[in-house]
């Protein structure tokens, strides 16, 4: 009874698992939604609401430590999701945007850890790339399915990364008449590469020469993109009805958020962030390079919005609770932080499919605990 075993799945096993399955994907992060509007699920902090613990390095060199660069930290996120989940889990990776030039390997390397809430005992171990991927892609594909206009039929996919490889693709799950986008990317060889692999998902992906002809041809304006500058969206070149989604920090104005309907994943976990910048050493400016609604969380600091009428959460429009667009015309401002509890939900349902079709290495933790 005191034997433990647990499961490790290496990124082979999670795609052999399903991990890439943009559908289900979708599916899942939707009922995630759910479970945030009902109050089913924790996250760390006090509040319970924290989107994890990040370890920043220093500014300057502090004896071997990486000296501070644009995405450079370690972060662990944790959460507890109720539901047919019913399970803990944790997110540990660490970023460095030098990776890939200098060593050919991601940005980001990543891993989850899924544990029983009563026991404790492990379940599973597991590469969470592709899971960290695949569930942030997927939060647009369930904004599109529930705030897009009912017409919408282009997607404007701005960054020709991973994200937005399962954005677009997670977009078109949540809308499948969603088959045409145009992308646009510093680097356009990045934006041919992406345009061809879509092919292969019979998703026609036009690349644009600049932000402004992508946002001009789009229905759905998707933003994954990192760097020290921000990507910038002028009001003027938003289609009537569009839907931006983004998931980094993107630059509009300050009119645009104020006259527009504003939807987040979880505003609890983003007055967390609120508070974090109110007590940094930097401010609350300091959460305009990393915080996606650093914009509007200034805003609502200013009393130009009330957080209780003017900021919706995408799990209460998933449950009904309100609605966000109200007709075709209206622009939506959809802005996602990413949390925890969507990457053990996705974890959780591969985990759950590789235990079924016996994917995936038995590890033992113990066959009885040496001291209690």
């Amino acid at each position: 009874m005191s034997k433990i075993d647990f499961m490790y799945l290496s990124e082979q096993d999670m795609i052999k698992a399903g991990v890439l399955d943009s559908k289900k994907c979708v599916d899942t992060i939707e009922e995630v939604f759910r479970l945030l509007s009902r109050g089913d699920y924790l996250m760390g902090g006090p509040k319970e609401n924290s989107h994890g613990v990040m370890l920043w390095f220093p500014e300057e060199k502090r004896f071997n430590m990486p000296v501070a660069g644009p995405d450079r930290r370690f972060m662990a996120m944790i959460a507890y999701l109720g539901g047919k989940f019913n399970v803990c889990g944790e997110k540990w990776y660490g970023s460095n945007v030098e990776n890939p030039k200098l060593r050919k390997l991601p940005r980001s390397i990543l891993m989850v850890m899924l544990n029983d809430p009563e026991t404790s005992a492990p379940l599973a171990l597991m590469s969470a790339n592709l899971i960290s991927a695949m569930r942030t892609g997927a939060v647009p594909g369930v904004a599109t399915r529930h705030l897009a206009k009912s017409d919408a039929q282009v997607a404007g996919i701005l960054g020709a990364g991973v994200i937005s490889k399962a954005s677009l693709l997670a977009i078109n799950a949540g809308r499948p008449n969603i088959k045409t986008a145009w992308v646009y990317d510093l680097f356009e060889d990045k934006s041919k590469a992406f345009a061809e692999e879509m092919t292969k998902y019979n998703i026609n992906v036009h690349v644009a020469s600049s932000v402004e002809e992508c946002v001009k041809n789009s229905d759905v304006i998707a933003v994954a993109t990192s760097g020290k500058k921000p990507v910038h969206i002028e009001d003027s070149w938003l289609n009537e009805g569009a839907l931006i989604a983004t998931s980094g920090v993107v630059d509009v104005s300050d009119d645009f958020c104020l006259k527009n309907k504003i939807v987040v994943d979880n505003w609890k976990m983003h007055q967390e962030w609120r508070e974090e910048g109110l007590v940094s050493e930097g401010g609350i400016k300091s959460l305009s390079t990393w915080a996606p609604t650093h914009q509007i969380i200034n805003l609502q600091l200013a009393g130009k919005l009330d957080e209780e009428k003017d900021i919706l959460n995408l799990g209460d429009v998933v449950e009904k609770k309100c609605i966000a667009r109200e007709n075709d015309s209206e622009k939506i401002f959809f802005v996602a932080g990413g949390m925890p509890v969507h990457d053990v939900a996705w974890a959780y349902e591969v985990y759950k499919n590789a235990q079924s079709n016996n994917i995936g290495t038995n590890l033992n933790l113990w066959e009885e605990p040496h001291w209690f």
